[in-house]
């Protein structure tokens, strides 16, 4: 497996994470009467990619931080977001929109802000055993018979063409409305020439104009819905596309890596006046799951084989060591004899990923405008103040800089930045993204909302 966090960090990287086990007795350690609060109820949804929290727990570093954390599964994002606006739970591992969607109001009102990128990318879409079949003999194969990736969703169109004109459209499901993986999904499927749909008032679901049906299932539910043909394929994280691949039930054709790369998953949520009434504990906090996120990547993925084992037990992800190092240690299986490398599938702490950035953010505010979900035109400034009011580098950069002025992580580790990603990593229909220019950015698409268009419930206006 490829360096994850790179060459440039990786050696500070190594003694910086000896040092946060804590074992100089001439470091005073934080002890609970230092902070506000340090008990701590934190959900999470049994996925892949809330590993750092997971980490953090077993490995010792919320302890480290004086914080004794409970971690508790919650049945789905709704619930989840629920329970962390009305305090039920201090915080939570949440979908990179939820807060920014909470922000404006879209769904469940909730003043939320994010202290913490949890990871970057970790999505993929996969078909179900009978659509990939109409498709497979379509696709472009290399010398070894395999096709070639990434697969453009135009292979689709033909099928989800005929399935639409027989009155019986294709089904794709995903997590939830402001979720990466809706997003993704529809960027792959608008990239192919699909129309995903819009979001109109009164059509909640999204599929006004729609060339292919998308609706929500939670991440565990995915396999048994698409065996059971209520849906055709699925976007959703890991172990949940393996999963598909080990029944035999589904085919993943390509991961969000090759569709949006460094995309941010999931981040750490808190409500605001959590923050506010709590900054020791909240810097405790992120001070605890840097450390893990640290533990993630280090050495090129060392880590990985342990954290498999650990993700695996029943109170945290729950499901078969296979399945989940299908994808987590490096490498990312599409079906039987058809593993591939994946160095970049799962990052939790290399490419700045920890790192809150106002682009990610914005980004998120671009999809949510292209597909309908902001009815209306708003100015590049509103949607920069947007990010700024819930993605907070700076108390990341806080807790950050406090590790590195004790010597446990590395300078280069944490990027000098504006707030703007310099590197946005690609898209898969080359379109270059600029966060300061959302507007601009969103009139490259030929499917979606641009300019002073809105919903109504009539159309698109």
């Amino acid at each position: 497996m490829r360096t994850i966090v790179g060459t440039a960090i990786g050696l500070a990287l190594m003694a910086s994470l000896t040092a946060c086990g804590g074992k100089d007795a001439s470091e005073a350690p934080v002890t609970k009467s230092d902070l506000e609060k340090p008990v701590l109820k934190l959900g999470f949804i049994k996925l892949t990619d809330m590993a750092p929290l997971a980490i953090a727990k077993e490995k010792g570093f919320f302890a480290e931080e004086g914080l004794t954390v409970m971690l508790e599964p919650q049945a789905n994002w709704k619930v989840l977001l629920d329970g962390v606006i009305s305090g039920q739970l201090d915080g939570a591992h949440m979908l990179a929109g939820q807060p920014i969607a909470a922000k404006i109001g879209l769904g469940v009102k909730g003043d939320l802000v994010a202290p913490i990128s949890l990871d970057l990318n970790g999505n993929a879409i996969t078909l179900s055993n009978r659509v990939y079949a109409m498709i497979e003999p379509t696709l472009a194969k290399g010398p070894d018979g395999k096709p070639l990736h990434p697969i453009s969703a135009a292979s689709l169109k033909p099928v989800a063409d005929k399935m639409k004109a027989e009155g019986k459209p294709l089904k794709m499901g995903m997590v939830f409305p402001v979720s990466p993986h809706n997003y993704e999904l529809r960027y792959w499927l608008a990239a192919g020439g699909l129309n995903p749909g819009f979001y109109m008032p009164g059509d909640v679901a999204g599929t006004s104009g729609a060339d292919v049906q998308l609706s929500v299932t939670p991440p565990p539910q995915m396999p048994s819905t698409l065996e059971a043909g209520t849906i055709d394929g699925y976007s959703v994280g890991e172990p949940w596309n393996q999963a598909a691949v080990a029944k035999k039930i589904g085919v993943p054709v390509i991961t969000d890596h090759d569709i949006a790369n460094f995309n941010p998953e999931k981040v750490l949520g808190l409500t605001k006046a959590f923050v506010e009434a709590n900054p020791k504990t909240v810097k405790a906090l992120v001070r605890a799951i840097i450390k893990a996120q640290m533990w993630l990547d280090a050495e090129g993925g060392k880590n990985r084989a342990e954290a498999v084992k650990i993700l695996s037990q029943s109170k945290y992800v729950g499901a078969d060591e296979k399945v989940i190092a299908a994808s987590m240690t490096g490498q990312f299986t599409f079906g039987p004899g058809d593993t591939r490398p994946a160095p970049d599938f799962n990052i939790f702490f290399g490419h700045y990923a920890g790192y809150p950035f106002y682009s990610d953010a914005v980004w998120y505010l671009t999809q949510m405008r292209r597909w309908g979900q902001i009815a209306e035109a708003k100015p590049d400034a509103w949607y920069l103040d947007t990010a700024k009011a819930v993605y907070r580098p700076d108390l990341y950069m806080a807790a950050a800089k406090s590790l590195v002025d004790e010597g446990k992580a590395p300078k280069d580790a944490f990027p000098e930045t504006d707030g703007f990603r310099a590197d946005q990593g690609k898209f898969i229909d080359g379109v270059a993204y600029d966060g300061k220019q959302p507007n601009a950015y969103l009139t490259s698409f030929k499917i979606g909302l641009k300019g002073d268009q809105k919903v109504t419930s009539t159309g698109v206006k």
